[in-house]
């Protein structure tokens, strides 16, 4: 297992060290979660790109146990809500307290500052709750009572939720949809998957001791910045650039859908793009990152047309369909 490397000696600026770090925090929630590879890497590439993800999946799937996962093995400061109908925004981000020593009103800091938050079933919540979130999320900041106050960075929201249909949940605002980066969809395991889950927890593993599961911290803040410096330096030719354009634009343009996708959703997927270059060992996009990534980075982003989807069209099917139309750069 490799340690975190903080220490300033040649450390950080190197972007093999720092790539091998991510790699290592990958094999860290392997030790927790089975067969999950494509939402770790999801979520490696939200840390990367400043962005942050909700994972979608029915109840049981290992949703939460995957960004818990992740806190234990990184060395950031990690906050856990559990979004319920009752909450409050203030619950969330802090509010004002009456201090009778001073007889001054302070601010109480909510959960929202920290580095990794884990908004545990967010669309069990009302749509009022769920904006709170808003503003941290775009801004990087909290306002109470006129006052801004910034967030810790690295700052990401790690959101759970449990598919639409399901009883008790309230679907998340598109304002809000849009300010996730990644939507990761968690499947159920396969037959394998599955048999290995059982195993390990016939062998006395237990999801609520991650410590016990031998996950320990392996990337830390300086870690981090270092991947990142090494992201923006990778490169991206005029003619990826267009290609992510014609594939957001075709998206507007879809007899199946009534929303597509914005701008900031082709900014998205050219930052995700490039980290994912960067996290498989080039210093250059090609057009098959854009491909990898554009699912997780657009799905959200669009809405079906209801005739659509009575028909049984999905997100996927139609973003499926723009990639194989839309001409690729040679």
């Amino acid at each position: 297992m490799m340690a975190p490397t903080t220490d300033n000696a040649g450390y950080p600026g190197d972007p093999s060290a720092a790539r091998a770090s991510l790699e290592a925090l990958r094999a860290e929630i392997a030790k927790a979660v089975v067969g999950q590879d494509p939402a770790v890497t999801g979520l490696v590439v939200a840390l990367l790109c400043r962005g942050h993800v909700l994972l979608e999946g029915v109840p049981g799937v290992a949703k939460t146990l995957l960004v818990r996962a992740l806190a234990s093995a990184l060395e950031l400061d990690t906050k856990r809500v559990q979004f319920t109908p009752d909450l409050m925004p203030s619950d969330v981000t802090g509010s004002l307290v009456y201090d009778t020593r001073t007889a001054e009103f302070s601010f109480q800091p909510g959960p929202v500052f920290t580095n990794l938050l884990l908004a545990d079933e967010i669309n069990r919540t009302p749509p009022k709750t769920q904006s709170s979130l808003l503003e941290a999320m775009e801004e990087r900041q909290v306002t109470v009572d006129g006052t801004p106050r910034p967030l810790p960075d690295p700052f990401l929201v790690a959101a759970t939720q449990n598919p639409v249909e399901y009883e008790g949940t309230y679907p998340l605002p598109e304002a809000q949809l849009d300010r996730f980066l990644l939507k990761l969809t968690i499947p159920l395991p396969s037959r394998q998957d599955e048999i290995d889950v059982l195993t390990r927890h016939a062998e006395g593993f237990n999801p609520r001791d991650l410590q016990a599961a031998g996950i320990r911290p392996v990337a830390g803040q300086a870690d981090l910045e270092a991947a990142r410096a090494a992201v923006a330096k990778t490169t991206i030719s005029p003619e990826i650039t267009a290609y992510v354009v014609d594939i957001c634009r075709a998206t507007r343009e879809s007899p199946s859908l009534t929303l597509g996708v914005s701008p900031r959703g082709a900014t998205a997927l050219l930052a995700t793009s490039r980290a994912w270059a960067w996290l498989t060992g080039r210093d250059y996009v090609i057009p098959d990152d854009v491909k990898a990534l554009a699912l997780p980075t657009l799905r959200h982003r669009v809405q079906l047309r209801p005739e659509a989807e009575m028909e049984g069209v999905t997100a996927d099917s139609v973003i499926h369909a723009i990639l194989a139309h839309v001409p690729v750069p040679r």
